[in-house]
């Protein structure tokens, strides 16, 4: 076990003085508090009792220490007015998605939806298998959807290599991505609701995917109306 090292010379000399000058402090207070100058030079201020307080250093530490505060707050306050607004936007994109005529209207209000009331670059509805897919609908190889997400994973928020693959010609201006699976008709068919933003922090792996969650189950059972092709 490692032992402390005495002290040098100096150190002990420091403290012996120190120890004088406490003792020297304590029996004359009255020099400290009579002396306004060195009071202003240790940020020290008198206060009406008689008693000597921090002022400038504990105004400062205050200060600091309500910023603090109020930013976090503030930081609050805005992820909850931006959760609120999220989630208001979603209700109203499931109304516009529940009026769906068919597979086609479905996928173009999807992206409807991203654009004007998320603010993404895209929004699509990607299908495997070698069966055709509806119009306006993305087609994937079996097995894409895995590939995406893992062979676990239900979702996927933050970056995505293979984003060509899901968005093409509009992979180019994404710089992250919400990915949810989907199983639709029976058999079921793997797929995936895929939303693009130009953000490289529009969707980060510490956020909740509840909400896209909910829209591609909503996908899931409106295009169900209509029969697989």
């Amino acid at each position: 076990m490692s032992q402390t090292p005495p002290p040098t010379a100096a150190e002990a000399e420091l403290a012996s003085d120190w120890q004088k000058v406490r003792r020297f402090l304590k029996a004359h207070p009255g020099l400290v508090r009579d002396d306004d100058r060195l009071l202003s030079d240790l940020g020290l201020k008198l206060n009406p009792a008689n008693v000597v307080e921090f002022g400038p250093a504990a105004l400062a530490r205050m200060t600091a220490a309500k910023t603090r505060e109020t930013s976090v707050r503030k930081q609050l306050e805005a992820m909850a007015q931006a959760n609120f607004a999220a989630q208001a936007q979603a209700h109203a994109a499931v109304v516009d998605l529940l009026e769906a005529r068919n597979h086609s209207d479905l996928a173009r209000r999807i992206d409807e939806a991203a654009k004007l009331r998320f603010g993404l670059v895209c929004g699509v509805i990607g299908l495997e298998g070698p069966d055709r897919v509806p119009a306006g609908w993305h087609g994937l190889v079996n097995g894409a959807v895995d590939m995406f997400l893992g062979a676990e994973a239900q979702s996927l928020m933050g970056q995505l290599v293979m984003a060509p693959l899901l968005f093409g010609a509009q992979a180019e201006q994404i710089r992250s991505v919400a990915l949810i699976r989907t199983a639709m008709w029976s058999p079921a068919r793997q797929g995936v609701l895929a939303f693009g933003s130009a953000d490289e922090t529009g969707f980060t792996a510490d956020m909740g995917a509840e909400l896209v969650a909910f829209l591609a189950r909503v996908v899931e059972r409106t295009a169900e109306r209509w029969p697989t092709l």
